[in-house]
């Protein structure tokens, strides 16, 4: 319908050229938008008003001649001009019910469309450091990534997903002392423990699995145990892949899984590291000063030069970054989306800065960056800081346990990425119309019940019944819920192109609202067969649109609740 509109003035604006009335070299962007309150309409444009100036009259004025120049449509069933020159469009019954039709026909794929024409584009996420069970701040950049390559595919990209595995450094080193203390005996009341060690009972658990020398398969490796306390390097190796092969099991939970696996430590073997810090050098952006090497970064946007070797010796960890993603550019992927938290933001304009010095046709500003925000849990209104698992910080699998998978897809990713999330578990458990979840699902699981009623008072839906009488779905709560599936796949593509999943989040909200209030208004299992299966109708179609939404979101669609 919106389609419909905007071509329809678009013909009213070119018979306005013809006659004079508008500039002909004029081209206006139309746009047109839902209206908030059905009273006026179901779809309005400010036309008017932007092409007022340039036609030398009135806005008002103008809207009467567009109003008189559109074409002819059986889809309008009248137009209004309000305000200041506001048109208002009222959609025929017929014409807006046509939308029960077209997702009944598309199903599954409805809203999904071709718009990213094959392209490939990668999303790194989550990128957990391989020293604990996966906390809440990752969970919420697995929940927010995924939907992101979900809404991807369906939008027609070739989407890879992939996991950077900071597995070199410090925190590598830190953690296999941590395990190593354990296997020793120690524990962090002891002097001798590792002044920054990991206290989780993971550690625990790692160290007793080590000693009783345990096999462990990560995604790329198997390691075995030397059961040796004093071997640093098999406590480091086999450490690495116990957590991984465990933050495999806490994304597998999640409902998330990756294509690539990519190991910090490759760059280093493999000399990529190596190799950029040539390619920087050979550029002629780098100078040594105070026996450091560095990057002149203020030349690309950044606030200042930044260190690349430190005098000591050792790679700052913003020259694998760098490393890293000319991989990234090299592997061929034009479009690349880093999901990452808040605490990355001043990684992004010097690693931007570094790409750029590079010289290697990386265009400014790539890649793209989503940065989320911090997640407080809470609990009867109070912060839930501990978990025994992980020693300091709330897990993923804590929330999966407390809540569910649903609503901890859900509720991570249903809030802007950039704002701060409060994840209320007494609300995540309730079954109640506060809960989001809830109520989107219990729309969907109402529509199923709605079915079955039929069934079995051997009143089954008649599918050709229905499509052929929708104009009789012209109450105000019925059009309201038309026009709301009609505006899914611009939902779909506007998360898409904002990296905005929580868009999706709000629209399945929106419309288990409109069907829910339906619901309430309009009997459905009435006597006339013909009214019954044309309401049915638009239950399967909300149906429908609901289990796509929720799709897109990771979240399952129950048939009863």
């Amino acid at each position: 319908m919106k389609d419909t509109i905007t071509s329809l003035l678009d013909g009213a604006v070119s018979a306005l050229k013809h006659q004079g009335v508008l500039p002909a070299d004029l081209q206006p962007t139309i746009k047109v938008d839902p209206t908030k309150d059905k009273a006026h309409g179901d779809y309005a444009t400010n036309l008017a008003l932007m092409l007022a100036k340039p036609a030398g009259m009135k806005p008002r004025e103008l809207a009467d001649a567009l109003v008189a120049a559109l074409p002819d449509s059986d889809a309008i069933h009248k137009t209004e001009i309000a305000g200041p020159g506001f048109i208002n469009f009222f959609a025929a019954s017929d014409a807006a019910a046509q939308i029960v039709a077209q997702v009944l026909d598309s199903g599954d794929a409805f809203g999904r469309s071709l718009i990213g024409k094959g392209e490939k584009v990668q999303v790194e996420f989550v990128s957990a450091n391989p020293t604990g069970p996966l906390h809440v701040g990752h969970g919420r950049g697995a929940a927010i990534g995924d939907c992101l390559c979900r809404l991807l595919a369906a939008s027609g990209y070739d989407v890879t997903r992939e996991f950077y595995y900071n597995d070199a450094g410090a925190q590598i080193d830190n953690l296999a002392r941590s395990v190593q203390a354990r296997a020793k005996g120690l524990g962090p009341e002891d002097d001798s423990w590792p002044e920054d060690g990991y206290r989780g009972d993971y550690i625990v658990d790692v160290a007793k699995d080590f000693m009783a020398g345990e096999t462990v398969s990560a995604d790329d490796r198997e390691v075995t145990a030397s059961a040796n306390p004093d071997d640093l390097d098999a406590i480091q190796a086999f450490a690495v892949a116990w957590l991984r092969r465990e933050q495999d099991l806490d994304l597998k939970a999640f409902g998330v899984e990756f294509d690539v696996y990519f190991l910090e430590s490759s760059l280093y073997a493999d000399g990529k590291v190596d190799a950029t810090v040539e390619r920087l050098i050979a550029a002629g952006h780098t100078f040594e000063e105070d026996g450091a090497m560095w990057l002149r970064t203020t030349d690309f946007g950044d606030d200042k030069d930044r260190v690349m070797r430190k005098r000591e010796g050792g790679y700052t960890y913003f020259l694998p970054d760098v490393a890293y993603h000319l991989n990234k550019w090299q592997r061929g992927f034009k479009t690349v989306i880093n999901e990452q938290g808040a605490d990355h933001h001043s990684t992004v304009t010097r690693v931007r800065a570094g790409l750029q010095a590079l010289d290697v046709g990386i265009p400014e500003g790539w890649p793209d960056y989503v940065l989320h925000q911090m997640v407080m849990v809470t609990r009867s209104g109070v912060e839930v800081k501990l978990s025994k698992r992980a020693g300091s910080y709330v897990t993923v699998r804590d929330l999966i346990d407390e809540v569910g998978r649903d609503a901890t897809r859900f509720f991570l990713a249903a809030r802007r990425a950039d704002s701060q999330l409060t994840f209320d578990i007494d609300l995540a458990r309730s079954q109640s119309n506060d809960n989001p979840v809830y109520y989107i699902q219990y729309a969907h699981a109402r529509v199923c019940s709605m079915l079955r009623k039929a069934e079995a008072a051997g009143q089954p839906f008649d599918h050709d019944l229905a499509l052929a009488n929708l104009a009789l779905l012209d109450s105000d709560q019925e059009r309201a819920v038309l026009n709301r599936l009609a505006r899914y796949p611009e939902a779909v593509e506007n998360a898409t192109r904002n990296r905005e999943p929580q868009q999706i989040a709000q629209f399945l909200l929106d419309l288990a609202g409109d069907f829910h209030t339906c619901y309430n208004a309009v009997k459905v299992m009435v006597d006339d067969a013909t009214l019954r299966n044309t309401r049915l109708a638009l239950g399967l179609a909300t149906r429908q649109v609901l289990r796509n939404g929720l799709d897109l979101m990771g979240v399952s669609a129950p048939e009863e609740m």
